[in-house]
């Protein structure tokens, strides 16, 4: 991760996967995942003007849960796939379209195994003994609504469920998704489409 001051901003950077995805203004994204996978993906998010940020798809031959997310260009940025036999659904995130253990960039797993609130703890590959989370996910999936720390349990992202006539046609559920300035906009949406994945078998 690299963390530093904007230029001529008191805005902390929170680069993750790439400085490349960190704005020094608000970002406000819906993220929708699809009824029927298309070829935009399982699940599009876009900005205010509806154009396509980024894509997740769904290797559907996969043995993992193996998904990958794409730039607006149809471009790899990160690989996540879940780790097998994890009690605590964990998730592991590679860069581009990799999945060595060379490429790992952070994981992601439920706090506890039982959960009366959904809480995902997230480490970075450096963080090889995990004695402390680097970011941490907080919210209700109940009410699909959380949002997520850095370090100093700053909150940098926000998420909570759309409730539109278009989000009933278009898909199952769709998100908004308020990033903070400076923090990387691909992380958040790696992460909102990971705590649906490790909630995906629970009743709405």
């Amino acid at each position: 991760m690299e963390t530093s001051k904007g230029e001529g901003e008191n805005n902390i950077i929170t680069s993750v996967i790439s400085k490349e995805f960190c704005v020094p203004e608000d970002v406000h994204l819906t993220i929708v995942r699809k009824l029927i996978a298309c070829k935009d993906g399982n699940f599009v998010a876009t900005d205010e003007n509806e154009n396509i940020m980024f894509k997740v798809i769904e290797k559907i031959l996969s043995i993992h849960d193996r998904h990958v997310l794409l730039d607006a260009g149809g471009n790899p940025i990160v690989t996540f796939k879940k780790k097998k036999l994890s009690a605590h659904k964990r998730w592991q995130v590679f860069r581009g379209d990799s999945s060595d253990s060379a490429d790992l960039i952070f994981s992601a797993k439920k706090s506890s195994l039982v959960q009366f609130k959904t809480e995902l703890d997230i480490f970075l590959s450096g963080n090889e003994e995990e004695n402390s989370w680097d970011f941490k996910v907080v919210g209700s999936w109940l009410e699909r609504s959380c949002v997520i720390y850095g370090k100093d349990s700053t909150p940098i992202a926000k998420m909570h469920k759309k409730h539109t006539l278009g989000s009933i046609v278009i898909g199952k559920d769709t998100f908004d998704v308020h990033v903070y300035p400076q923090v990387d906009n691909a992380f958040i949406v790696a992460l909102v489409v990971i705590l649906y994945e490790i909630n995906k078998d629970k009743d709405d």
